[in-house]
């Protein structure tokens, strides 16, 4: 009792910009989504934390994330924990690729899995685990040619990994730390954590997990023509149905109409490609904005089409106007579903 409680301080310390609920504290929808996180992930994860000033988006979180990679069904775990990793690579999400790849140390091999991490796709040893990393990978750019079709049964599930992934990892670039390891480990330390780690989550990772667990979070919604991929399995499609539908009612209460308005315009010409470090191109597009709406603007741009470059500034010019953890998380995380959104939209069949 004392190392879970000692172990879920650590965790809440690691979530930057405002204070996130404690477990102990938490009620209604919050307190319900962190008794199934605990019950299925052994404590209360940072990417649920994270999530806790806004409760509706909290539970979208957690139903994009479960119902596709944990829950049962046609895909094992392991290929779906394959996927998760590729696209925190391809994102620039070091603390994804440290959390799934710790994973794949006991549902793989260690050495594929730092394969991975490292993006050397060629030197993973076994096929199928370089065929998924592959699609994965490059899941967000259309024009690639795919180097994994997806079997139709398959579909829902694999597709569900990296939409739910393109759009945690952007909410994990902007507020959680850069790597889920000390900085101070070196390779050899950083091996030998992981082991221990993968050990520590063995059974979460081979226990039953049953789909739709996550659903009574939120209300029923209609599944859009754009989310046609999840069609094929029942629950991944309420949930993204769910989901979407939080996550819009989100930007709404969170965003002004012209800033949404913006960051869609520019997010549906977006094929995948990288924005750089720069930010030239987010403040030429934000200077048409009344200047009051720049800051949110800024945030909304960034977070979805290069999270790994919002910083501290970022953040707290857009508290500047509004200083509401709630509104703080509902903006991001519109953002980042509108970008995983797109994502999913290229893979409907």
């Amino acid at each position: 009792m004392i190392a879970a409680r000692v172990a879920s301080s650590a965790v809440r310390r690691q979530v930057r910009y405002f204070t996130p609920t404690p477990p102990p504290v938490a009620r209604g929808v919050v307190a319900s989504v962190y008794e199934q996180v605990a019950g299925e992930m052994l404590i209360v994860i940072p990417p649920a934390l994270l999530h806790s000033p806004a409760p509706e988006v909290l539970a979208a979180y957690w139903m994009l994330y479960r119902e596709p990679l944990l829950a049962d069904g046609a895909v094992d775990r392991r290929t779906k924990e394959v996927a998760a990793a590729a696209v925190s690579v391809a994102t620039t999400c070091p603390y994804c690729v440290d959390m799934h790849s710790t994973a794949l140390y006991d549902l793989a091999t260690e050495n594929d899995a730092e394969a991975l991490v490292a993006d050397r796709l060629d030197d993973v040893a076994d096929a199928g685990t370089r065929a998924v990393a592959a699609w994965a990978r490059h899941a967000h750019v259309p024009d690639e040619p795919s180097v994994h079709p997806l079997p139709e049964a398959h579909r829902a599930e694999l597709v569900g990994v990296v939409v739910g992934f393109h759009y945690l990892t952007r909410m994990v670039n902007v507020f959680l730390p850069s790597s889920l390891l000390p900085s101070r480990f070196g390779p050899a330390m950083r091996r030998r954590f992981k082991r221990g780690a993968s050990r520590v989550l063995r059974p979460t990772l081979h226990e039953p997990h049953e789909p739709g667990r996550a659903l009574p979070l939120l209300p029923d919604a209609t599944l859009p023509a754009d989310a046609g991929w999840a069609a094929g399995n029942p629950t991944v499609a309420a949930a993204v149905a769910r989901s979407y539908a939080a996550f819009e009612a989100a930007g709404e209460r969170a965003l002004p109409l012209p800033v949404r308005q913006l960051v869609a315009r520019r997010v549906a010409t977006w094929r995948g490609e990288e924005t750089g470090l720069s930010r030239d191109w987010c403040e030429r597009l934000i200077a048409a904005l009344p200047a009051a709406q720049r800051a949110a603007g800024r945030l909304a741009l960034l977070t979805a089409l290069a999270s790994y470059v919002v910083d501290e500034d970022v953040v707290q010019e857009f508290r500047r106007f509004d200083d509401n953890d709630a509104t703080l998380i509902e903006a991001a995380a519109w953002a980042s579903y509108v970008a995983a959104r797109r994502v999913g939209s290229w893979h409907a069949g």
